[in-house]
């Protein structure tokens, strides 16, 4: 157990110097099991995880996902939503910022991932709320939060690491996903109210809408009603009636889902030969670098597994008598310090094989715990000094400095502890829609 804690703080370590996680990971996961056994069957190890790995059938949803979100990129549908939520949102006050949060969700729901969803978010809207004269703390902040739901909202490309590293069901997964990201909408919508109260001159209200200019807007997202319906709905055997009679596994469904998104950005125009070349060349990308983290992680938890830390980790919770809560507590106050320090995917697959053996054996729900890990990883992904959403939003915007959007940000991952709170006192809201499948 010692060499373990020696292990965890050696990856700190050379995190702390800007090596990168995956070969931090790596690098100690090699040198700890070569000292626990010995350099032969730590090489024979660690080149057995890289062949398994990389010929995983279940690790292909991954880079299908991934192509999706790029397809769905390139077809324009961002503008979309957020028309359509400035439609029936962008006449109250702070109303554009509530439209952007509106809009993030909907994009989230047929990309997966938080960074591409702020990434894309910010260029459209930004300029919109600037026009109307929002200040910079709110505008950036409502996309960086929004962004955050990308992770939650299925697809979800984390939910589906979980889900591989822990044997979950991805299909479970998903579903929990949804009660939990509606209400990240909601209180993410508090929060926008809560900044405008404070500073009424931060979002002023736009035009009202006449009911025509509404459901025209509404005749612009039929796309990605569809996608999601086609994506989701095949998972979960919505589609299985005649004459479809088609269910799929999560892979499938990221197949299907990619292709449409494919077909969506070519029917309307919005894709060349050198741009699907393009989305490809990103979609290989993305994926090597999830890849090599997951690899890293692997090499890691095997180490830490070897060493024997989970066990005595619950052989001291055993030894001490801690009730379960407190064990939780402790562990998700570990996650939020964490989240200062390392980015999500990093932050998951670095402690999931640590906590998640611990918690089950508590007895709490596997489903459950992913998706409050999830929630724990977004407010991460927002809070200082990392923040991984608020500095890519300022590497596309350029002109707002990082420390207004953290000081934008404050209320909405205030709000995000009390979704979290929420979550933990009251698990049924989480276990409510898979108990239905």
């Amino acid at each position: 157990m010692i060499e373990s804690i020696i292990g965890f703080a050696a990856v700190l370590l050379l995190v702390l110097l800007r090596m990168p996680i995956a070969f931090a990971m790596a690098i100690v996961g090699m040198a700890g099991m070569t000292y626990e056994t010995n350099f032969t069957a730590a090489i024979s190890l660690v080149s057995r995880l890289i062949i398994d790995t990389s010929q995983d059938y279940g690790l292909s949803v991954v880079p299908l996902f991934i192509l999706m979100g790029l397809f769905v990129n390139k077809g324009g549908i961002s503008r979309e939503l957020y028309q359509v939520s400035n439609a029936f949102l962008g006449h109250f006050r702070g109303g554009l910022a509530m439209a952007t949060i509106a809009a993030c969700g909907g994009f989230a729901a047929i990309c997966g991932s938080s960074l591409a969803t702020a990434a894309t978010m910010s260029k459209v809207v930004m300029p919109e709320m600037r026009k109307l004269g929002y200040s910079d703390e709110l505008s950036s902040a409502s996309i960086a939060a929004g962004g955050t739901l990308g992770i939650l909202i299925p697809p979800s490309v984390i939910l589906v690491i979980y889900g591989l590293l822990t044997e979950t069901s991805i299909g479970k997964l998903f579903i929990a996903g949804i009660i939990p990201g509606i209400l990240g909408i909601v209180f993410y919508m508090v929060a926008v109210q809560i900044s405008v109260f404070r500073n009424p001159e931060a979002g002023p209200a736009g035009r009202r809408f006449s009911l025509g200019e509404k459901m025209q807007a509404l005749r612009g997202v039929w796309s990605v009603l569809l996608l999601f319906f086609l994506v989701i709905g095949g998972l979960y055997g919505a589609l299985d009636f005649w004459p479809l009679h088609l269910t799929f596994s999560p892979t499938e469904a990221a197949g299907m889902g990619a292709m449409g998104a494919f077909l969506i950005a070519l029917f309307r125009g919005s894709l060349s030969v050198s741009e699907t070349m393009t989305v490809l060349k990103e979609t290989a990308s993305t994926t090597a670098q999830l890849f090599s983290v997951l690899i890293g992680a692997w090499i890691f938890s095997n180490f830490v597994n070897y060493a024997g830390l989970p066990e005595g980790l619950k052989e001291m919770i055993v030894s001490a008598d801690l009730s379960p809560w407190l064990v939780m507590t402790v562990i998700l106050l570990i996650y939020v310090a964490l989240g200062c320090v390392f980015e999500s995917l990093s932050m998951l697959l670095l402690t999931v094989p640590i906590f998640f053996p611990i918690v089950v054996g508590l007895g709490y729900d596997p489903v459950w715990f992913g998706i409050v890990v999830v929630v724990v990883t977004e407010i991460s992904l927002i809070t200082p000094p990392v923040g991984l959403n608020v500095f890519i939003l300022k590497s596309v915007v350029g002109d707002i400095s990082v420390g207004t959007i953290f000081k934008g940000v404050t209320p909405f991952w205030m709000m995000d502890i009390v979704r979290l709170l929420i979550l933990v006192l009251f698990p049924w809201l989480v276990l409510f829609l898979p108990s239905q499948m």
